[in-house]
């Protein structure tokens, strides 16, 4: 946010609030605690306080457009599996990237379900390349296009679609609403017989295997264990 844009937002408080007293240097202070918002955000975050109350902060004001935010993140369900071929600090910037342009409302709200192919990733909305977010809608398009579109279905589990949650290929195993971070035993069961050339094995079948693997581990860890205590 500009000064001048700072001052245009003390104008709007002063008019919302025409009781809420103002000096001489009120826009300056306003204008340094207000700098890392935009000039928007911080207008509608004006509007959301003065609906509720007589009097606006500029902490006020701060805490309406982080709420906000955090909403708007929350809403976009963002999904990033990541790519074996970037370094930590590739991935960790183009997640920031991706994030902040949520954030600012380029990416709508979004079902963790939605697949993450390149034919179905989130469009930004129409105007994102113009304006003050112009530069912003460039760089997200560009972490987007980092995302892995294609996995091999023999080697990573997320390549094949998932037969217990009916996620796509290259999207994330969920459980409800929430993402996993890790897949389904039966995706990781059809991962292995496809890498080692054998057909698919029914649901039902390759669940109660995985059920009874896991059933067997339990006991030997529980033998273990007695084992320990009497030795």
């Amino acid at each position: 946010m500009t000064e001048e844009e700072a001052v245009q937002i003390a104008e709007y408080v002063q008019a919302a609030c025409p009781a809420q007293k103002f000096g001489e240097y009120t826009p300056d202070v306003w204008g340094e605690i207000l700098a890392p918002y935009d000039v928007d955000e911080a207008r509608a975050a004006v509007i959301a306080v003065a609906r509720r109350q007589p009097f606006v902060s500029p902490a006020e004001i701060v805490t309406e457009i982080r709420e906000r935010r955090a909403e708007r993140i929350e809403q976009a369900n963002i999904v990033i599996d990541g790519d074996p071929t970037h370094t930590g600090a590739e991935s960790a910037a183009a997640l920031r990237e991706i994030i902040r342009a949520a954030g600012d409302g380029l990416l709508g709200p979004a079902s963790i379900r939605a697949s993450l192919g390149t034919a179905e990733r989130p469009a930004l909305p129409p105007g994102a390349d113009h304006g003050p977010y112009a530069g912003r809608a460039a760089a997200v398009r560009a972490a987007i296009g980092k995302m892995p579109a294609d996995r091999d279905p023999t080697v990573d589990p997320r390549g094949r679609a998932c037969r217990r949650c009916g996620a796509a290929p290259g999207s994330s195993c969920t459980t409800g609403d929430r993402r996993r971070r890790d897949v389904h035993p039966i995706r990781l069961e059809d991962t292995q017989r496809a890498a080692a050339g054998l057909p698919l094995l029914d649901q039902d079948a390759a669940e109660a295997r995985i059920k009874a693997a896991a059933a067997a581990a339990l006991a030997r860890s529980d033998d273990q264990e007695q084992e320990a205590e009497t030795s």
